[in-house]
């Protein structure tokens, strides 16, 4: 007899072993929370069990991640080709393997994106299903940890340096694995002594009013990781003519919580960002985001996740949402525009964000190094594997590198370049652990280009002022 799920109200039968799982989409085929459907345990399995046919029937997303050899594995060697034989644990696996990379939703031919009638959106379907999960379940304190970086920056700070020796301390390390599950090995980056708000405050920096040409949305790691990221970035954009301004009281754009499903902490964060941004958005600001990953939350995500009157806001901050590199693309003709570099790095090894590519935009941050003269640039395309959180838990620390060998070869392939180049700082820190070389944001390789000694490389005059 097939097993039954309550929807709705109404029993439903689910679909009895032998009968054929139709790759349409149907009545499970939620991605928005509002739908009451989406928290229906039983729409969701039939979901999943759609998703893995349609996977399992194609392959062509064999090398992003974890989550698609496990399946396939699981189809062809235990289950006799059956998807509906995978146990509760099996498909936690395959959905726990998925760190939101959303390449496969890049490459995949069947998403709504696509407008194909399969609808298939795999990450936001993994989204769902955490969502589902620790709705039912509740949240670890990892979780609790990892999602919150203001609290994590916070308290390092309070800690006056301590946390940054603490974290290089094996004894600490341990204890952090063991109660954590935070990999002795991971690289965790350095907090600042001062957030960048406050550096902002202080060189004059932070909007007093609204009307700017740009607003600054310089993401968690940027505030309490390396704020000379944003110093930086502002040092390009006004050496251009856009006096963009910071503006005070944003927080996390939501992604760490997001990842494992926590809607709710998403929704307050979220809440704040609009609170501070849309005063600046309606008197026609563009809003600058640093980090790839949060562009495509503040792009993408905020408009489909969030409720009533934010929901509505967000779709107009969505619209002003630029990334940094492609604002500048956008006025690189314009009078003002300036690319006098004084110095150059010469050969460049640049690695495109998963996260950018997410939000097909291309890659103007690359282009843009291009302006710097001698400069030449190799793109490498593959997952770097960091993907937030993952590269740092005790049970993804390995994996994570695994995912990302092939971009740490492509980059070390490029034997001439000095400088290696990403818009993903988390990237950056994947490169200088598995590959030996901290990748930079292209802001800061342009900011130091504009200056005498940002590169050993002088660029000569132009031949009229020779």
């Amino acid at each position: 007899m097939a097993e039954r799920y309550e929807v709705g109200g109404h029993a439903r039968p689910d679909t009895t072993p032998g009968e054929r799982i139709s790759y349409h989409a149907g009545p499970g085929t939620i991605y928005d929370p509002r739908t009451p459907g989406y928290w229906d345990e039983g729409l969701l399995k039939s979901e999943v069990e759609r998703a893995f046919e349609i996977c399992h029937g194609c392959r062509m997303c064999f090398k992003y991640c974890d989550s698609f050899p496990g399946l396939f594995s699981l189809v062809d060697d235990k289950h006799q080709g059956d998807v509906r034989a995978l146990s509760p644990e099996e498909r936690d696996r395959v959905m726990d393997d998925c760190f939101q990379c959303k390449l496969c939703e890049v490459q995949c031919p069947y998403t709504p994106r696509e407008g194909h009638d399969f609808a298939l959106d795999f990450p936001k379907l993994v989204h769902r299903y955490q969502a589902v999960r620790h709705r039912r379940d509740g949240f670890s304190l990892r979780e609790r940890v990892l999602g919150n970086p203001d609290l994590a920056g916070t308290l390092a700070r309070a800690s006056f340096g301590l946390a940054n020796v603490m974290n290089r301390v094996s004894a600490h390390r341990w204890f952090m694995d063991k109660v954590l599950g935070i990999h002795p090995q991971a690289h965790l980056p350095d907090f600042a002594s001062a957030t960048f708000e406050a550096w902002a405050g202080k060189s004059g920096r932070l909007a007093q009013d609204t009307g700017h040409e740009a607003v600054l949305f310089q993401t968690c790691y940027v505030q309490h990781n390396e704020p000379q990221i944003g110093k930086d970035t502002l040092e390009v954009l006004e050496k251009n003519g856009c006096q963009a301004k910071c503006v005070g009281g944003l927080v996390c754009c939501g992604m760490p919580a997001w990842e494992h499903g926590d809607l709710d902490t998403l929704r307050k964060q979220a809440k704040q960002n609009l609170d501070v941004l849309m005063p600046h958005v309606e008197a026609g600001s563009k809003v600058l985001v640093i980090n790839p990953t949060c562009a495509m939350m503040l792009r993408r995500e905020y408009p489909e996740l969030l409720e009533g009157e934010d929901r509505e806001r967000a779709k107009k901050l969505a619209e002003a949402v630029r990334d940094t590199g492609e604002f500048l693309w956008s006025i690189r003709n314009e009078p003002r525009a300036d690319w006098s570099f004084q110095s150059s790095p010469g050969s460049i090894a640049y690695h495109a964000p998963c996260h950018l590519r997410a939000q097909a935009i291309g890659f103007k941050g690359r282009d843009l190094l291009r302006k710097i003269p001698g400069v030449t640039v190799g793109t490498v395309m593959e997952c770097c594997g960091h993907d937030g959180t993952f590269a740092m838990k005790s049970e993804s620390f390995e994996a994570s590198a695994r995912v990302g060998s092939k971009a740490f070869q492509g980059m070390q392939a490029q034997e001439a370049a000095q400088i290696w180049a990403t818009e993903c700082p988390l990237a950056g820190l994947q490169f200088e652990q598995h590959a030996g070389r901290k990748a930079l944001h292209p802001m800061t390789i342009l900011a130091r280009a504009y200056r005498k000694d940002g590169f050993p490389a002088p660029v000569a005059p132009p031949r009229e002022e020779a």
